[in-house]
């Protein structure tokens, strides 16, 4: 069984106690959104990450230190980690929701969309593929719109999980129908192989639609919780 911790928080204040769990990379990425939102969101980001992070090693929030190294580029905007730790953080946030996830050892991805947007015929055939188009086809505006976020957050949190994002392609990955228990059935692209990839749709905070994705063959026991400083 692998266990997955995903805490939510709703956008934290601007207040010394938390800005001062940023180091100076983060400090630079803070100052650079332009958007009070924007700034909002990666502090609460940062400190829900660090504040699970500490719980889970055991050591004061003030210590943690993450690596944030992207892989490809080498600038600071990658998945965060704890070096030496064997932790597997994903951030994600939408609108006024921001979630962290958390495990141990084993690659996780987490995200969290407003669901209140609207996905026209454009969309769908980009994300969709053939199998999950079928499945939509017919619902009214709104419904069709919901259940394409089902599966966006699906295919958002998988790929996520892998490290490549959107390098995968949309369409490569064919998920339950959007009714059902979230699975990946079918994949043409060699990141995600169906027998060890393991998700669940979330129930998130109302106005949201959310998953979570682990690179495993063993079943996934998701606890989600509502923080609060």
């Amino acid at each position: 069984m692998t266990e997955i911790v995903v805490r939510w928080s709703r956008p934290l204040p601007e207040e010394d106690r938390f800005l001062r769990l940023l180091d100076d990379v983060e400090r630079g990425r803070h100052e650079a959104y332009r958007l009070e939102l924007d700034q909002r969101r990666f502090l609460t980001g940062r400190v829900l990450a660090k504040t699970l992070a500490a719980e889970r090693l055991g050591v004061p929030v003030e210590t943690v230190v993450f690596d944030a190294t992207c892989e490809d580029c080498g600038k600071p905007h990658g998945r965060p980690r704890v070096p030496g730790a064997d932790l597997v953080l994903s951030i994600s946030h939408s609108g006024e929701l921001i979630g962290v996830a958390a495990t141990a050892g084993v690659p996780v991805g987490l995200d969290v969309e407003t669901s209140s947007r609207r996905a026209d015929a454009s969309l769908i055939e980009y994300a969709l593929s053939p199998a999950e188009q079928a499945a939509v086809a017919g619902l009214p505006e709104t419904e069709r719109s919901a259940a394409f976020f089902v599966y966006w957050t699906r295919k958002e949190a998988v790929m996520k999980a892998t490290g490549k994002g959107l390098k995968i392609p949309l369409q490569s990955i064919t998920f339950s129908p959007y009714n059902e228990p979230a699975e990946l059935v079918a994949s043409s692209d060699p990141a995600l192989d169906p027998a060890r990839t393991r998700l669940a749709d979330l129930k998130a905070a109302d106005g949201h639609r959310a998953a979570v994705a682990a690179l495993t063959s063993d079943d996934l026991a998701v606890t989600e919780e509502n923080w609060l400083p």
